[in-house]
């Protein structure tokens, strides 16, 4: 049987004190189960949810319904608002996994390489010859044959194979000077 809530604290600081602290007795048993019920396996988040719905009580303390039934029912109110804005918060925001050490880690994929290769990559281009680098971009980047490569630059198709072996082998000994693994 719920312990009898207190009346409208006022403004005295004591009485919001001691009415939040016959609220918590009356509601927090009653409020944890059914929280629990809502994020089955995870009673830490029924307990962080606990807080919250308690601090909200805290915050509105003076506006409380004056009846016992009303302030349960509004303590369950709002514990089930704050569980549905806690569901709301985790899907639109990325998934949280454990990593090796046991800390978070979200779980986005990671650009770093990527980024750092085509850093790389523009860093190497640019230290070739502009020839060089005009064969392999028509070759690699716009996907030309040999032919099509002679053709839109204006040299013989010998002349890109020579100039594409080149430039890939200046290439590889700067990048094997970058990561000689």
């Amino acid at each position: 049987m719920p312990v009898a809530v207190c009346r409208k604290p006022e403004a005295d600081p004591a009485a919001r004190e001691q009415c939040m602290r016959e609220l918590y007795a009356a509601t927090a048993a009653q409020l944890r189960r059914y929280l629990v019920r809502l994020f089955p396996g995870r009673p830490e988040d029924a307990e962080d949810l606990l807080q919250e719905t308690m601090l909200r009580a805290w915050r509105r303390v003076d506006d409380l319904p004056a009846d016992v039934d009303g302030r349960r029912r509004w303590m369950f109110t709002v514990a089930r608002n704050v569980a549905i804005d806690a569901v709301r918060s985790r899907m639109a925001r990325p998934a949280e996994v454990y990593g090796e050490l046991g800390v978070f880690a979200l779980a986005v994929p990671d650009e770093t390489d990527r980024l750092v290769d085509r850093q790389v990559l523009g860093d190497t281009l640019a230290r070739l010859t502009e020839r060089q680098r005009a064969v392999l971009v028509s070759l690699y980047w716009t996907d030309r044959s040999v032919a099509e490569t002679a053709v839109s630059l204006g040299i013989r198709e010998g002349t890109v194979r020579s100039r594409s072996h080149y430039a890939l082998r200046t290439v590889r000994g700067m990048l094997s000077r970058i990561d000689p693994g």
